[in-house]
């Protein structure tokens, strides 16, 4: 079965000391919570979670962003909030996942033909 294979879009916002980082559903949902706020956040991110990068743009290591970190950047903490202004003013990105498909056991134990 091959895994992967799977179109991963995040929302990337650059702050005044570190990179933000928001996983989507899709751009289209972005566009359209942008023109109707009343659209509930759930169904616009991939899930609750703002990532930091330490400063290397939107590759590298995610980390989650600390309540420090947010106060310094949004002056909140509240998730939900910080998540608004990173989708109002970050940049979508999408990518492409390759696929990934091989053996994941070659010896099929008694399976394999002697």
């Amino acid at each position: 079965m091959a895994r992967g294979d799977a179109i991963q879009t995040k929302v990337h916002y650059k702050g005044k000391a570190e990179d933000f980082i928001v996983f989507v559903d899709s751009s289209e949902a972005v566009q359209n919570w942008k023109q109707d706020s009343s659209i509930p956040l759930a169904q616009v991110v991939s899930g609750f979670k703002i990532l930091v990068t330490d400063n290397h743009g939107t590759q590298g290591i995610l980390n989650t962003a600390s309540k420090g970190t947010l106060e310094n950047e949004f002056g909140t903490s509240n998730e939900d909030e910080v998540i608004k202004q990173i989708l109002q003013k970050g940049d979508v990105q999408s990518s492409q996942n390759s696929e990934r498909q091989g053996d994941t056991n070659d010896s099929k134990g008694p399976m394999a033909a002697h």
